[in-house]
């Protein structure tokens, strides 16, 4: 029987549960004072590394400590440009996904790309009034950027149930990949 695609269904990428560990492989010593943190959803894979705090002199105020770190994360993105991209090209073959970097020194954290990925949604008028109160108080320059900001304000104050969620469905998952075989012929 011929595999078919359903109109308007997505093909899912390769799993990438071994992606932190490619990852890890991939990127050469001495770039990064621990192994790096990767965070892989279904559309991409973003890849931070810690970078050794730089040594300032006494007296040092935390305006200074920001503008150091911010120039060691430049110099480490410059630095690490061509090598980076080689790396996540092959990491985009292997898992079908984009790939993104950034990089984290004491207490700054910068993502030098990332995917912005369309989401379609039907909004009736009180969540598109909520996105528009938002848009008029200057929170957001556009119902987008207002959506965007409602989704990581949820995320920030719902983490615990969504890592209980993300648990759950991870247990989901693997009960299924050890449950019979249901395709169907």
């Amino acid at each position: 029987m011929r595999d078919r695609t359903w109109a308007g269904a997505r093909n899912e990428p390769p799993p990438a549960d071994d992606a932190a560990a490619w990852v890890t492989g991939a990127v050469p010593e001495g770039w990064f004072s621990e192994p790096p943190e990767v965070v892989v959803d279904r559309d991409e894979i973003v890849i931070f590394g810690r970078l050794p705090d730089p040594q300032l002199a006494e007296g040092a105020t935390e305006a200074d400590r920001g503008a150091a770190e911010a120039g060691r994360i430049a110099q480490h993105r410059e630095d690490t440009r061509d090598r980076r991209i080689r790396i996540a090209q092959q990491l985009e073959h292997r898992y079908q996904r984009k790939v993104a970097w950034g990089a984290v020194c004491g207490g700054t954290r910068v993502l030098f790309t990332s995917l912005s990925a369309p989401v379609m949604t039907r909004l009736r008028q009180p969540e598109r009034q909520v996105l528009d109160t938002l848009v008029e108080a200057g929170v957001a320059r556009s119902r987008s950027d207002a959506l965007a900001w409602c989704v990581r304000l949820v995320g920030q104050n719902a983490n615990t149930w969504l890592d209980d969620l993300r648990n759950a469905m991870g247990t989901v998952a693997e009960l299924r990949r050890q449950g019979p075989d249901s395709t169907l012929s």
